[in-house]
């Protein structure tokens, strides 16, 4: 296996990979909003001997030089991950098998995926995952041709909305643990922008919970959720697809919402 820390060129672009672990099975990694492909190295150490963990940085995140617009369809990634099969795939007849795993926003990004190409997924663990709920700001800012422009304008010129934020805190409208990280993620101009592009280039992966539904149950896919049980940004009551008692589960764990950390480790490798 020729896999090892490096960037692909992919159109324009250049797609930096991070690889941890040996192990004959692949598990293809996808990290929050505003990390990177290295938050998985904690994994390395209890799953490195069973899987080689394959972790891609998203536009505008880590060390991926994104020039291909501010928009990354679900088939680029699809592309890319072709481009890294190919290349270290040692037997090109058949089909490739892999696991995925997903955080946060790499959650909405698995679910997706899941959807495109079911007969190639083995398995898939997400870590409090965006995407099983539609954010009615997300909504709009993103799928919206107004809301994108709104969403703009306020990234440049944003002291109406931290006045709305205020007054919402005030009134009791708003948690005080989601108002804490919207605030760590616009108050800095530079934050910001980077969250106006991040958004923006990820808006197409939008998964589809009828579909998925369907897809995990008629596969057989094991799909494993993992939450916070003090998460106030991603909450477990919210996911629809825990009906599927046969082939989801869900465990929650004594934490927040940033789940990949040492200490969480061995339960996300179990």
């Amino acid at each position: 296996m020729k896999l090892q820390t490096h960037t692909i060129p992919y159109k324009q672009s250049l797609v930096h990979v991070s690889v941890f672990g040996n192990g004959p099975k692949w598990l293809f990694c996808f990290h929050g909003f505003g990390q990177d492909g290295s938050s998985f190295q904690v994994l390395e150490n209890p799953l490195g001997s069973a899987y080689t963990l394959i972790a891609i940085d998203f536009p505008f995140h880590g060390k991926t030089k994104w020039n291909e617009g501010l928009t990354m369809s679900p088939e680029d990634l699809l592309g890319i991950l072709a481009i890294i099969i190919h290349e270290n795939n040692e037997s090109n007849d058949k089909p490739f098998v892999f696991s995925i795993l997903g955080y946060s926003l790499g959650g909405r990004v698995a679910l997706h995926l899941i959807q495109m190409i079911p007969t190639q997924i083995e398995r898939m663990v997400l870590l409090a995952p965006d995407g099983l709920k539609v954010n009615f700001w997300y909504w709009l800012g993103t799928q919206t041709w107004a809301g994108n422009k709104l969403f703009k304008y306020t990234m440049k010129k944003p002291e109406w909305f931290f006045g709305l934020l205020n007054l919402s805190s005030k009134a009791g409208l708003a948690n005080k643990s989601v108002i804490k990280f919207v605030h760590k993620s616009i108050d800095d101009p530079a934050e910001r922008l980077m969250l106006y592009n991040r958004w923006t280039t990820m808006r197409l992966f939008k998964p589809n919970l009828a579909a998925l539904k369907h897809i995990i149950s008629k596969k057989e896919i094991p799909v494993r959720f993992l939450y916070g049980s003090y998460d106030r940004v991603i909450l477990s009551k919210r996911n629809s697809l825990k009906k599927d008692s046969k082939n989801v589960t869900v465990t929650v764990v004594e934490g927040g919402h940033e789940l990949l950390k040492e200490k969480f480790s061995t339960v996300i490798a179990s």
